[in-house]
């Protein structure tokens, strides 16, 4: 992967991964945990595009913030929506007032199979069954996977939120993305990078 450096933050209630690429055409960070608007300008860091790889709260928490003050390009499965952040569950089930700021959404992605993006065309693949639009971004030269809550290492993400399903999942992962050659580094949305070769051979989920 040559000189290319990404650089994680992990944070909010779930320890979500924002994970951040300084690319020759820009600088891409994939989720908007809360936290990352902050980390961010600590950084000094100006952030050209935002991938967001589903809407579950924990994801998106600083879309809006980040979108605002960098006027990045957000893309994302689907417009913001409610029925996908499942802040009101959780709020329900904690007894906590969980709010996302509705962010601007500037690329829905449902339909296409790749987009550019700092100057790197992104293959999109779309594996429901933790959320009905988790969509996982695969920079093919490098073997790159951005897998969001699809895989972790040695787990793959919960399916008892609604829209999800254990059968859709696993089978999404089989078709989609086990079929990636072994060395690509997944990148997840919690939890420390693997790779696709050692969850084909190592992930109980997946035998």
């Amino acid at each position: 992967m040559g000189d290319l450096k990404i650089k994680t933050y992990t944070g909010g209630i779930a320890a979500t991964n924002g994970h951040l690429l300084s690319l020759p055409g820009g600088t891409l960070l994939v989720d908007a945990p809360e936290g990352v608007a902050e980390w961010l300008e600590a950084a000094g860091v100006r952030l050209d595009t935002l991938f967001l790889t589903h809407q579950h709260f924990d994801h998106v928490l600083d879309a809006a913030k980040v979108r605002s003050k960098h006027g990045c390009r957000v893309y994302s499965w689907a417009a913001h929506s409610e029925h996908l952040t499942l802040e009101r569950l959780f709020g329900a089930v904690t007894g906590s007032s969980m709010a996302v700021t509705p962010f601007g959404v500037d690329e829905i992605v449902e339909g296409k199979s790749s987009v550019e993006a700092c100057g790197v065309t992104w293959k999109l693949l779309h594996v429901p069954g933790h959320s009905p639009d988790s969509v996982c971004f695969v920079w093919e030269a490098e073997n790159l996977l951005f897998a969001g809550d699809v895989i972790f290492r040695g787990s793959i993400g919960r399916t008892d939120f609604p829209g999800g399903s254990m059968h859709q999942l696993v089978e999404g992962i089989q078709k989609k993305l086990l079929t990636l050659p072994d060395d690509t580094l997944v990148y997840p949305g919690h939890g420390p990078p693997t790779s696709i070769g050692a969850e084909r051979f190592e992930n109980e989920y997946l035998s």
